[in-house]
């Protein structure tokens, strides 16, 4: 019974490996420019070769960014999504080869002369098989395939994105603690400087005035203070939420950002961006994916053959169903030529012309969205380290400044209202240099991330 269908199957197969009428696929050319305008450094490990265990010296980051690859939800359904993918392309590439199926059926009908006919069988069928002699099926599966490796670069993506997201969320709760240390500072020495004053009103060596500033230095301390545990609270809440489960301890106890340091960076040249980065990676297969429906939409206007086919027993009793002389066999080719569809095949085949060009469109925008992430993040890396010398520098001439207007104020040279602002100055000072310093670390972390830095792959 096999042995008779083994030659129709044999023929289909060889007639369907026929190629695709796809348009030849051209990768368009990077609608950017040939280097970057801020220079990089000429040498050093490129970040895309970098994994993020070695990018973060920090064990609390380290733990925190595993935790979040095994819990966070946006990653889930990502890999989910590479699942899904890969299933429909299996169902794709099946349509190329012939489903073979055991099947057994009766029927009974009445005749003319109201007799009564039986008929049982038995045997192997082949369900309607194209025979892709235009490419149409190998096209669809073709796209299905690109479809689904752009669902793994989406992934990568998404780890990519994730690890960058909670390095900065990581650095923003360190920020965040050493903010509320200076403020708690500065408001333990405004509460002893309005004691101060106090005093020296109840004496009256200063009038109601310096003592109303007093307290309004101080009430803004407070009022600082507030904020600050606010943000903290929010960046612990973001920071959970990137981990994906509860944190069982303060991730920021011990850690510092003053003392936490990340490596410059090479960019390299932004056609490396082409092969580093997955979200551009993913962006080519959907355009590739694209160029391919172009192949089916084309394939559709020629004519389609469809074989069906059986090999059995078939008998007019049950019980001589696998009798001797009872098989028999099927072979039913069809052919469906469109002759008249009203324009359909053809605004199928502008409908994937046109998705073609949006992916052309979509590609190009995203390697210039990616150019001008590089650029943005080179042009921080080479101000934000010059920006935090002299914000810090700033600092020490604002403390400089407020130790002398003490002396000068408790000695009587100077009046409170340059001690004010020089406290005011001090305070404001400290905290654009504990900012500058965040900034100029997530725009390494940021450097890192659109460099293609971040993947690598987990259990």
């Amino acid at each position: 019974m096999i042995k008779h269908l083994a030659l129709p199957l044999s023929a289909a197969l060889a007639l369907a490996g026929c190629a695709s009428m796809a348009p030849p696929y051209v990768r368009p050319s990077a609608p950017v420019a040939a280097a970057f305008p801020t220079p990089s450094p000429a040498s050093g490990e490129a970040a895309a070769g970098i994994a993020w265990q070695r990018y973060f010296a920090d064990p609390r980051l380290k733990d925190l960014i595993g935790q979040a690859l095994a819990n966070n939800r946006d990653l889930r359904v990502a890999i989910l999504n590479i699942e899904q993918a890969r299933a429909q392309y299996q169902i794709r590439r099946a349509d190329q080869f012939p489903g073979v199926n055991l099947g057994l059926a009766g029927s009974r009908s009445t005749t003319a002369d109201a007799s009564v006919k039986t008929s049982y069988s038995a045997g192997l069928t082949v369900s309607a098989f194209e025979l892709d002699l235009f490419g149409r099926v190998r096209s669809l599966s073709d796209a299905a395939l690109a479809q689904f490796l752009a669902t793994g670069e989406a992934r990568k993506a998404t780890q990519i994105s994730l690890v960058a997201s909670l390095a900065n969320a990581y650095l923003a709760l360190l920020a965040d603690a050493e903010l509320l240390a200076l403020t708690q500072q500065t408001l333990d020495a405004r509460a002893e400087s309005l004691k101060l004053v106090q005093l020296k009103y109840d004496n009256g060596v200063v009038s109601k005035l310096d003592l109303s500033q007093a307290l309004s230095l101080l009430d803004s301390a407070r009022v600082t203070l507030a904020q600050q545990q606010r943000q903290r609270a929010q960046d612990l809440n973001a920071l959970t939420l990137l981990v994906g489960q509860p944190l069982a301890t303060d991730p920021a106890a011990g850690a510092s950002l003053a003392a936490t340091e990340l490596a410059d960076l090479p960019a390299g040249l932004p056609s490396d961006l082409l092969t580093v980065r997955p979200d551009i990676r993913a962006s080519e297969q959907q355009l590739i994916a694209a160029n391919a429906n172009i192949g089916a939409a084309r394939a559709a206007f020629f004519p389609r053959i469809a074989l069906t086919g059986s090999a059995g027993s078939a008998s007019s009793e049950l019980s001589g169903l696998f009798k001797s002389g009872s098989f028999g066999w099927s072979f039913a080719p069809q052919m469906v030529l469109p002759l008249f569809d009203f324009g359909r095949n053809d605004a199928n085949l502008g409908v994937a012309k046109a998705g073609r060009d949006i992916a052309v469109a979509q590609y190009e925008r995203s390697i210039e969205t990616a150019f001008r992430e590089v650029a943005d993040a080179l042009a921080g890396q080479a101000t934000y380290g010059e920006q935090l010398r002299a914000q810090r520098a700033v600092a020490g001439a604002e403390a400089e400044r407020f130790k002398l207007s003490d002396l000068r104020y408790r000695s009587g040279a100077a009046s409170y209202l340059d001690l004010l602002d020089a406290q005011r100055s001090l305070f404001a000072a400290q905290q654009a240099a504990v900012q500058a310093n965040l900034q100029r670390l997530q725009n390494q972390v940021t450097l890192y991330r659109v460099l293609g830095g971040g993947w690598s792959a987990t259990p």
